[in-house]
C-alpha cells in the first residue's frame, strides 16, 4: 500500500509519520485496562496492534499528540 492509499483508510497519523487507523477499544482482560485496537497502513505492511488507550490517545514529552487525528483535531 502507498501512502496514498493508506490516507484514504487511515485515521491517525504517529508523530514519527507512519498512518494507523483506529478500529475499536478493548478491555483487558486481566486489568480490565481500556486498551486500543488499531491497525498500521503505512509505510510497513499492514498489522494490527493494541496498546493501552492512555498511551494511544497520550502526549509526548514536547506536548505533541503520540497519534494525530487526520483533520487537525486535538484531543
Amino acid at each position: 500500500m502507498d501512502e496514498h492509499e493508506a490516507l484514504g483508510l487511515a485515521s491517525h497519523r504517529h508523530y514519527k509519520g507512519g498512518l494507523y487507523r483506529f478500529l475499536f477499544e478493548a478491555r483487558h482482560s486481566e486489568t480490565e485496562e481500556t486498551m486500543v485496537v488499531y491497525e498500521h497502513l503505512w509505510p510497513h505492511a499492514r498489522a494490527p496492534w493494541v496498546r493501552p488507550a492512555e498511551l494511544f490517545y497520550g502526549r509526548l514529552p514536547d506536548g505533541r499528540l503520540r497519534f494525530q487525528p487526520l483533520g487537525g483535531e486535538e484531543a
